[in-house]
């Protein structure tokens, strides 16, 4: 039981009530608050869970010092049995060292405090710390980012938490530095990683009992549907038609300068159009800028969506986890050829969660301000953004295809077609720039990257 010291040993876990908005605030582009919030509190009982384990082992008293909220809303998510104590006023640094302070006062004779953000401090790290404060003055659990993920004391030393700049990358340096100043004996555990920015929740993959997913609001949340086109006014009307179909959308049409009237067809289709650089990663970044849907997804202007795809788009978003989703894809030819590369670019999008630009990708908005949006490169921006959402969260294949037209790969051939885009991933790997690659695709034969 988490409850009152029991033991010459004092657990202090310090953490903060889980207020949506003001709790894992850097989270919020990627979450949402409420997500960034729900998050933390699965941290939070998952280190409390820890600690219990380690009560099981080793007679050591845990308490909860606490920011935010008051000790009846603490009572009611962590139970009557806890003690929760208010962490108090003054930077960390006077924080931690007030509560050192109060369990050496009350006859520990080793203390250790801990955050709530790594979910990889076990019960086997923590035991670890106690032993090692058997030995010596000071133990440090190093974390990835250059602070410290545990500190333990067996007297209190109020001079080491003093003229330390919290928040930065030089806390575990400088207070190892001011312990030497005052000749404390130290040891290190082994570094960890904390759950602090939204790049950091590529570590939850191999926690699965923590589940985290970005904060969709309700079940009819608005999705804006953007179309980057250039000179399309043969192909986009029935594009746009099909995407109207859904509840609760809107239609944004970013032309980057068309001179075959695709505008004006886009303009009778009834959708909004916006004029923008050319480039399809610029058109689509200026076309999320004039968004006001919770929910975005990027359409090729001579891709059609499925029926009822604003469900399924809010559908696959709901499940935990998932940060962004597309389409299986199908394209419209009967060549027998492209049924092999539609198995293999669906294959592709499930095993690898790397689904490209014809798939139409979509993703709650933070998450995509979060990503930076499409990098602004000439060529492979839907790659490129894809790679960086993967270490966001996970990409949902929606089990129902999008139609794409078939007209490049009819136009240079199945074969050429899919070598040609393989040397492109593989030329970037190596190394080759956008730019240079873009040069290279566009000779080939293919039209701009931006349609």
């Amino acid at each position: 039981m988490v409850g009152a010291r029991t033991g010459r040993e004092c657990l202090i876990v310090f953490t903060r009530y889980p207020e949506p908005g003001l709790t894992k605030t850097r989270l919020i582009p990627a979450l949402g608050a409420q997500g960034a919030a729900e998050l933390h509190r699965q941290l939070a009982e998952h280190t409390l869970t820890q600690a219990r384990e380690l009560q099981a082992s080793r007679s050591v008293s845990v308490e909860v010092w606490f920011a935010g909220g008051d000790e009846t809303l603490m009572r009611d998510w962590l139970g009557d049995e806890t003690v929760c104590r208010h962490q108090g006023e003054g930077d960390l640094g006077a924080r931690m060292s007030r509560a050192f302070q109060e369990a050496f006062s009350n006859g520990a004779q080793g203390a250790v405090i801990i955050g709530t953000d790594c979910p990889d401090l076990d019960a086997r790290v923590l035991g670890d710390a106690f032993q090692q404060l058997l030995k010596f003055d000071l133990v440090l659990g190093p974390a990835a980012d250059g602070g410290y993920y545990l500190i333990g004391l067996r007297r209190k030393v109020p001079e080491l938490f003093t003229g330390i700049t919290w928040g930065t990358g030089q806390v575990l340096q400088q207070t190892a530095a001011k312990a030497d100043r005052l000749n404390l004996t130290t040891s290190k555990l082994r570094q960890l990683a904390d759950i602090d920015r939204p790049e950091d929740l590529a570590i939850l993959e191999n926690h699965s009992q923590i589940i985290f997913s970005p904060d969709k609001g309700n079940a009819k949340a608005l999705i804006s549907v953007i179309v980057p086109a250039l000179n399309e006014a043969g192909a986009i009307q029935k594009t746009l038609e099909l995407a109207l179909l859904a509840d609760n959308v809107e239609v944004i049409v970013a032309d980057g300068g068309s001179e075959d009237g695709t505008d004006q067809v886009s303009q009778s289709a009834g959708v909004k159009v916006i004029s923008a650089p050319k480039g399809r990663a610029r058109q689509m970044n200026a076309g999320a800028a004039a968004a006001t849907g919770e929910i975005l997804l990027f359409l090729h202007a001579d891709t059609h969506l499925p029926r009822g795809f604003d469900e399924m788009v809010r559908k696959a978003l709901s499940t935990p986890g998932v940060i962004a989703g597309a389409f299986e894809l199908r394209i419209d030819s009967p060549q027998p050829l492209l049924r092999l590369i539609e198995t293999g670019v669906n294959w592709r999008s499930r095993l690898f969660q790397m689904p490209y630009g014809d798939q139409a990708i979509f993703l709650p908005a933070p998450v995509f301000r979060c990503a930076g949006g499409f990098p602004d490169t000439a060529i492979m921006e839907d790659f490129l953004l894809m790679l960086q959402l993967r270490r966001l969260g996970k990409i949902n294949i929606v089990a129902v295809p999008v139609l794409t037209s078939g007209r490049r790969w009819e136009k240079l051939g199945v074969i050429k077609t899919t070598l040609i885009n393989q040397l492109v991933i593989v030329a970037y790997f190596l190394g080759v720039s956008p730019e240079r690659l873009a040069r290279w695709y566009r000779r080939q034969g293919y039209r701009s990257a931006a349609r």
